[in-house]
């Protein structure tokens, strides 16, 4: 493997989500310490499931990978880093001053922007020659998906600058009074990340058209902010020869290999690996040591068609949202498990209904153009863009509160709205904006993967507690956003996932923190299922038939054990671009009749 010759000190593997980020980092991490290197494999994805692929709890604290010498791992927990920052910063003042004030303090620190900034303090550290990484000669970093490594990435910079100018005030108050002791060690960061010699960055990416322009654009960021040392790796690959009498199997690797031959001007300069896609679970030591052996066992033929799946579709979902009239549908998950497709397919169910549906997104990498591919009757679609929504914010403060303030105090609210936590609040406006409109349409919303949720999430439920806490003894009556949320009659929320196991237990684990934040997913939906689609043509290919194999155990743990309602979606042979072909996803429309 190209990436892995002359490995620097530090690896980056980053891309959209789903693209096998963590397989690829944690079975190069094992190829590492096979060569008598001393490995420090580090997640820093708030969603992280490198605890899960190893079979063991990691947490917050290097560990010991048992039965691999010389390997550790560590996983930024962003919870407890923000609640270490926030001691560090609140602990000094507790019993000295008032304890109104002590509360005011702790809820300016309660929102995502502290919990960014705490867990990046923790990865600069990581960067730098300190005790706690100066016994290794590598760290591997499996990074969450490509919209928040960017913003990780470039904090450094921002940060820096933001602090060398003395700026921030109210709106980045808390956060920042932890941050000014950090200068010497975010500068440190920033040489580390631009010097080639240190830093190594791979792109990992699927043979899909969408992925493959995800991975050039992050190609052309980071080489904006000086990350030029970067390879690609194209994950999942299905071999050419299991294309043989399997339609199916013949769809994929067409669509595969045209991809590939189109590949973007900016990637086909990269030096580039492929993985071929396997047919087992890349969960335990000996699976992710046959992950990078191109020349890995077979495996074992399933003689044996799968048998009928008794499953709810997606069609037959939406036929009970679509009973209420109106209301927020909300899809969460994993990066990679196929949210954006499976949104616009409930969008397209419902405007087909001649229902009113408003389709938007909070991801920053989502496409929903592009995956419907034209316009529909009763349906408008979205995006809540960041840097849009940011810059309308700042332009709304500046003509309000900024209207009655002479030149000097203007100039420092323009620098207050410059500090990173503006955007935090305009992306959250934004999104309370879009949950008001579902008290009169369907407002269906494609989220950003699970971190970039869980953080929405976290600076809604500071809203919620503010808002309280200013209403108390008022008499008056309100709804807060967080409320809208946890209220089944008005909020659905569909978790995506894949019948595979790391993918099923990331969704139990995000149900689990929606429920200590008082929201009740209402159904699953099983995403790109070879079990579905055998349903309706034989497979012939083994590696999809052992695949199919697999996923029932993980189809019946959703059915039985997880979900109060579910859906399974079939892996089509094309696409699912269009209105017709997410028609056929949802379960309602026949199969095109594909040439091969």
């Amino acid at each position: 493997m190209k990436f892995l010759q002359n490995p620097p000190r530090f690896l980056f593997f980053t891309g959209k989500g789903g693209v096998g980020k963590t397989s690829i980092a944690c079975a190069s991490a094992l190829h590492l310490a096979a060569q008598d290197k001393r490995v420090l494999l580090v997640s820093t994805d708030p969603a992280s499931n490198v605890g899960q692929v190893f079979g063991i709890t990691i947490g917050n604290h290097i560990t010991a990978v048992p039965d691999v010498p010389r390997l550790s791992a560590l996983e930024i927990d962003p919870q407890a880093a923000a609640q270490a920052y926030r001691d560090r910063i609140v602990g000094p003042v507790r019993g000295v001053l008032p304890e109104s004030i002590v509360k005011g303090i702790e809820e300016q620190l309660s929102g995502a922007c502290t919990t960014e900034i705490a867990a990046f303090d923790e990865f600069t550290a990581l960067l730098l020659d300190s005790a706690l990484t100066r016994d290794f000669d590598h760290i591997v970093f499996d990074t969450a998906p490509t919209g928040h490594t960017i913003r990780l990435l470039q904090l450094p910079g921002a940060w820096s600058g933001f602090l060398e100018a003395g700026k921030g005030d109210a709106s980045c108050l808390g956060p920042l009074a932890g941050l000014e002791k950090q200068r010497v060690q975010y500068k440190e960061a920033v040489q580390a990340l631009a010097d080639p010699l240190r830093t190594r960055l791979v792109l990992v990416a699927r043979a899909q058209s969408s992925t493959l322009r995800e991975a050039a654009r992050t190609h052309g960021e980071l080489a904006g902010i000086g990350l030029t040392q970067l390879h690609l790796v194209v994950n999942g690959v299905l071999p050419p020869s299991e294309a043989a009498h399997d339609p199916l199997a013949a769809a994929v690797v067409r669509r595969e290999q045209a991809a590939l031959a189109d590949l973007p001007a900016a990637l086909a300069e990269l030096p580039t690996d492929q993985i071929t896609l396997k047919a087992f679970d890349l969960v335990g030591l000996p699976a992710l040591r046959q992950l990078l052996i191109q020349s890995a066992p077979a495996a074992p033929l399933v003689t044996k068609q799968p048998a009928p799946l008794a499953a709810p579709s997606l069609s037959q979902l939406v036929d009970e949202i679509a009973q209420d009239g109106h209301g927020l549908v909300m899809l969460m998950g994993k990066g990679g498990v196929g949210k954006t497709t499976l949104a616009a397919a409930v969008a397209v169910q419902l405007a087909q209904r001649d229902l009113e549906v408003h389709l938007t997104t909070s991801d920053p990498a989502a496409h929903l153009s592009e995956t419907l591919h034209g316009a529909l009757a009763h349906l408008t679609v979205s995006r809540i863009d960041p840097h849009e929504v940011t810059e309308q914010y700042r332009a709304q403060v500046l003509a309000s509160k900024g209207a009655k303030l002479d030149a000097q105090g203007r100039a420092l609210l323009e620098e207050d709205l410059r500090s990173p936590c503006t955007e935090e609040i305009a992306v959250f406006q934004a999104f309370s904006r879009v949950i008001r409109e579902a008290g009169k349409k369907f407002v269906v919303m494609d989220t950003a993967p699970t971190g970039h949720t869980l953080l929405l999430l976290d600076a809604t439920g500071a809203y919620h507690r503010d808002i309280v806490r200013q209403m108390a003894g008022s008499g008056l009556h309100f709804t807060t956003p967080m409320q809208q949320l946890q209220d089944p009659r008005q909020t659905k929320v569909l978790l995506v996932t894949l019948a595979e196991k790391t993918p099923v237990l990331e969704a139990a684990n995000l149900q689990a923190d929606l429920r200590r934040a008082g929201i009740e997913p209402w159904a699953w939906v099983i995403n790109n299922s070879v079990a579905a689609s055998a349903q309706h043509a034989p497979l012939t290919s083994s590696l999809l038939r052992q695949r199919a194999d697999n996923e029932r155990a993980e189809i019946e743990s959703v059915a039985t054990h997880h979900a109060r309602r579910y859906a399974l979606v079939p892996l089509l042979q094309d696409e699912p671009v269009g209105v017709q072909r997410l028609l056929q996803l949802a379960g309602n429309a026949p199969a095109p009749v594909t040439s091969l």
